[in-house]
């Protein structure tokens, strides 16, 4: 495929086109989008009061709501488990393709290999099944949901989370190439989140990212470690040698306020990463390159990464029109917080005051050093007058007392308003759960705006994941995981790599509430004879029996022990003895003569 690579790769371009990036994110807002995520950063902790002498008696207190507000609307929206279904564009989805798929799913995971030179209907359902598998298996090796919680929190702060996945050429997959075990495969997708501050695109009117120029993403690393990068991708030594620290405040790399000062005796450079699109002469297609570059060298020339997606998913918490970046509400409730710490600081002073008032002594009077000690005996030579005046206490002002109602008034208002009401905290008293189920229901219907930006970075995740699997697996069997046990299956991704996928995310109910809803419904079902033991207990969450699964294996056990064998008795009938159970003694025997 000839291609059109006529785009910036030289290293003071490059840099030249992340310097103007970062110069447009430093105008948006008053301060700047990584000024202001530091300062979002810093009240989401709880340091509210950076930079504030006070001294060693004035209370700074810090009411952290902002922290409240975010920890529960993060958790709301992480809570809810989601599924990945990929399907393929063109291919029928109906029962009886989908029961032979089963079949073929069976029988791969019995060893079978695919027979067909070209990949049918019935292969491509079963492999797109197994890759919706195969999601949830490198979600687990990449620690996804994690990642996903820390996407959500960089979302939250600074207004845009950013989701990377790149090819790691390193990772050892345990697979082989040859019956011998001598020919490892190595090489897998990794996946990491990216403060927004270390991301320039091409074109930040633009909020749909691939269909950016470019995106250039920078990194702080140990000069040794990209030397030896560079020397692995056989550059010249000359070059290799202009590979040297410089200083990250230049270029706004490190994210947040600990960001700001790196160590010592850290000898780091800042690499940048170009992604750009390689057009076709004719314009009919495309490719995704890469290069990677310090301020002076190039450290890997560019290369074809082989797919047709650029590997990055964003996850907004506010849109703004024409803009890729999104903005953050912290931005708009720091105000809030302030007022809401100095009145609350100025409430816990004013009974410092009237509790510990502040005494005046007269030294002419009194001589000996005052402490505050109980019961302590001071010495004042004079008159009764004298005596009257030598120490007293001064009153302090009045303090209203409305002020702590409005504290407290405000306080809920900037929580509700935000969306974090009693019944979604959980901390209204439960006298009806109906009731506080349907509060809580209605106080989330505005959390669905952000629950489908993050659902939708999902679906992109996914769609990166899915480019990636097709264009850079090559042959290899995969790793499946199901309630059957682990499987490995053939995957050549060469028969499949010119199909067009498409994602859904299946999303389930959040647990917060599900599982007392569940366990009475379970309940219900198991009074009325409608499940059994094992049934009940299969269904019941996890967690709620210690070891819920050796209690199921004692049942089952229970069930599979053989039928007691009858004993016949004196009178002719039959008695049941229970296995391992001495035959049962005559009634009479068992009552004393007394009786």
């Amino acid at each position: 495929m000839s291609l059109n690579l006529k785009i910036k790769v030289a290293p003071k371009a490059i840099f030249s086109e992340y310097k103007n990036g970062t110069e447009y994110k430093n105008s948006i807002g008053d301060k700047g989008i990584a000024e202001q995520s530091k300062i979002n950063e810093r009240f989401y902790v709880g340091d509210h009061w950076h930079g504030v002498q006070s001294g060693n008696y004035r209370p700074l207190v810090r009411r952290p709501l902002i922290k409240r507000v975010a920890d529960y609307k993060i958790s709301t929206i992480a809570s809810a488990p989601i599924a990945v279904n990929y399907s393929a564009d063109g291919v029928p989805d109906n029962t009886g393709l989908r029961d032979r798929a089963n079949e073929l799913s069976k029988a791969l995971k019995e060893g079978k290999e695919f027979e067909t030179a070209i990949a049918d209907d019935v292969e491509i359902s079963t492999i797109m099944s197994i890759m919706s598998d195969y999601f949830r298996t490198t979600g687990e090796r990449v620690k996804f949901d994690a990642k996903k919680e820390m996407l959500l929190r960089n979302a939250y702060i600074a207004g845009t989370g950013i989701a990377y996945t790149f090819w790691d050429s390193d990772i050892r997959t345990g697979l082989y190439a040859d019956e011998k075990r001598q020919v490892p495969i190595n090489g897998d997708i990794d996946f990491e989140i990216l403060n927004i501050e270390n991301v320039v695109f091409g074109d930040p009117n633009c909020q749909d990212i691939q269909k950016q120029p470019f995106i250039i993403i920078s990194q702080r690393l140990q000069v040794e470690d990209v030397r030896r990068e560079a020397k692995r991708n056989k550059r010249r030594a000359e070059e290799i040698e202009n590979i040297i620290p410089d200083g990250a405040d230049e270029y706004q790399v490190n994210a947040g306020t600990l960001g700001e000062n790196e160590p010592t005796d850290s000898k780091r450079v800042t690499v940048l990463t170009k992604f750009y699109k390689a057009w076709k002469n004719d314009g009919s297609g495309y490719r995704i390159m890469c290069t990677k570059v310090t301020e002076k060298a190039t450290v890997r020339a560019p290369w074809d990464t082989g797919t047709t997606l650029y590997p990055f998913a964003k996850m907004v918490w506010n849109t703004r029109n024409s803009c890729i970046y999104g903005d953050s509400e912290i931005t708009y409730q720091i105000p809030n917080q302030i007022a809401l710490n100095r009145a609350t600081s100025s409430e816990i002073w004013a009974l410092m005051q009237s509790g510990m008032p502040k005494t005046l002594v007269n030294a002419d009077i009194v001589r000996q050093e005052i402490t505050n000690n109980p019961g302590e005996i001071i010495k004042v030579y004079g008159t009764t007058e004298d005596v009257a005046g030598a120490i007293r206490h001064i009153s302090p002002p009045a303090f209203a007392g409305q002020l702590i109602n409005a504290l407290n008034d405000h306080a809920n208002n900037m929580l509700t308003d935000n969306g974090a009401t009693d019944a979604a905290l959980g901390t209204l008293k439960p006298d009806n759960a109906a009731a506080i189920i349907q509060s809580r229901e209605a106080s989330m219907q505005p959390m669905q705006i952000y629950q489908n930006n993050f659902y939708s970075c999902i679906e992109d995740i996914a769609r990166i994941w899915a480019d990636m699997w097709l264009h850079n697996y090559g042959n290899r069997r995969i790793r499946i995981e199901d309630k059957d046990g682990v499987y490995y299956v053939p995957f050549n991704a060469k028969r499949y790599e010119n199909l067009l996928i498409s994602v859904r995310v299946d999303v389930g109910s959040s647990p917060l509430w599900n599982v007392p809803t569940t366990i009475a419904t379970l309940d219900a079902l198991y009074a009325n004879d409608m499940l059994d033991k094992i049934q009940y207990l299969e269904r019941l969450p996890d967690g709620i029996i210690p070891d819920k699964t050796g209690l199921l294996n004692d049942i089952k056990a229970a069930m599979q022990a053989p039928a007691p064998v009858p004993t016949p008795t004196d009178d002719g009938s039959d008695v049941v003895v229970p296995p391992n159970m001495p035959p049962q003694m005559p009634a009479q025997e068992l009552i004393p003569e007394e009786y």
